[in-house]
């Protein structure tokens, strides 16, 4: 099966096209962002923080429908379950465009991100299936910076097609591009998941898959670790609009400060490929997550000191965001290393676990926007402190790998098929 999948597939390929299936998911959110006024206008939504859900109702349908994708592509195959969710990707992007009131966008987008949540479980057990250990971390940051690059361009794609049409043009903008990469996974993207590995659709089995998932301390817990990362993150994202336009007045160049920090993401998740094998996973995105509570300590003290010009926020933001794209990548690798006779489920768990968990937290955050940045430091802050602390729990105490005699134990314990 390996060696059919390789010559099917180039190792650039293959990382090119899982990187533009999870590009789908930065692309519904980021492109959005300039568009929110536009949206809340047109369909009568006159408070700033409630257009933010146009944002977080896709996150939750993306999140919630993962839980279901893990067990059907577990027992389906990785292509079938994926092909599918794509299509409704597709459908409702499109239907978006016809919404007459505020609610039936949001709904359309939480049907959106319930499509979505097929690329970001499938993308994840498809990387799993073919690679493990720091090649697999290497494969992830690859592909993660990739998916960063979108943020880098979607909010400025977002204002040309304003520029060009109504708001509605970023849904079309949508269907067709995930239509594209529907041809491209259809016709190049073969089945990884052999027959003989495949685990049954019952309800004692999806039970058995997710127990083997929760009881697994070191995995659970880096699960966890992202989960208050990308709280932190979508958290910032919602507000990123207001912080930038409002408080700082940027106006049209939000797109470009957006971009850079983006940018620096997307470095941060190369470097990590070209260290990742000669350091370890663990020492980078232990180290990456200190800096990262540092960081928005600082950034804390000097909002709450009401002393934060655009150069110093912009620049601690800056550090902040490198580290996260250090500590992110590894830290989905570390989660997934141990579970691959059940990669499906454990892509849908953790997968649920960052983006509902991640979003309801980025939500929390982005509704406490008071017209400064504290509610966002003090989000970055006690999420890096959380992150710190599930990383602890899954090393026993232990930072930079000085425990991974613990983690190499628990990551060549034998998972039950």
């Amino acid at each position: 099966m390996a060696d059919h999948f390789t010559r099917v597939l180039s190792r650039p390929e293959f990382i090119a096209l899982i990187a533009a299936l999870m590009a789908l998911n930065a692309l519904a959110i980021d492109v959005m962002l300039p568009a929110l006024p536009y949206m809340g206008e047109a369909l009568g939504v006159s408070d700033e923080n409630e257009r933010q859900f146009v944002v977080s109702a896709y996150m939750i349908g993306m999140g919630v429908a993962q839980l279901a994708f893990g067990p059907l592509t577990d027992r389906f195959g990785r292509r079938a379950p994926l092909l599918a969710g794509m299509g409704i990707y597709v459908v409702a992007a499109v239907a978006a465009v016809f919404a007459p009131t505020f609610t039936t966008l949001l709904v359309m987008r939480f049907i959106q991100g319930m499509g979505a949540a097929s690329v970001r479980v499938i993308a994840t057990s498809v990387v799993r299936d073919r690679y493990s250990g720091r090649e697999m971390a290497e494969v992830m940051s690859l592909t993660f910076m990739v998916f960063m690059a979108i943020p880098i361009i979607a909010p400025g794609i977002g204002q040309i097609l304003l520029l060009t049409g109504p708001w509605e043009m970023i849904f079309l903008f949508m269907g067709g591009l995930a239509t594209v990469f529907w041809l491209w996974t259809f016709f190049r993207l073969p089945e990884t998941l052999p027959l003989d590995a495949r685990r049954p659709l019952t309800i004692a089995g999806v039970i058995d898959g997710f127990r083997i998932v929760f009881t697994h301390r070191v995995a659970i817990s880096y699960g966890l670790a992202g989960m208050f990362l990308f709280g932190a993150l979508f958290g910032f994202i919602s507000s990123s609009q207001q912080i930038y336009v409002d408080i700082y007045g940027l106006g049209v160049w939000f797109p470009a400060a957006f971009a850079g920090v983006a940018a620096l993401m997307a470095v941060s998740s190369f470097t990590n490929s070209r260290i990742v094998r000669r350091l370890g996973m663990r020492r980078i995105s232990h180290g990456a997550v200190l800096v990262f509570s540092i960081g928005s300590a600082v950034w804390l003290a000097f909002a709450s000191a009401g002393y934060l010009p655009f150069p110093l926020f912009f620049g601690l933001l800056c550090i902040i965001m490198f580290s996260f794209g250090w500590a992110a990548s590894n830290m989905n690798s570390l989660s997934m290393e141990p579970l691959g006779a059940v990669a499906g489920t454990a892509a849908s768990v953790f997968g649920f676990i960052q983006t509902v968990g991640g979003a309801v937290i980025g939500s929390y955050i982005g509704q406490m926007f008071d017209g400064t940045t504290i509610p966002t430091a003090m989000g970055y802050f006690f999420m890096g402190v959380l992150t710190l602390i599930c990383i602890l729990v899954a090393e026993q105490g232990k930072l930079f790998g000085v425990g991974q005699e613990f983690a190499k134990a628990d990551m060549t314990q034998e998972v039950a098929h």
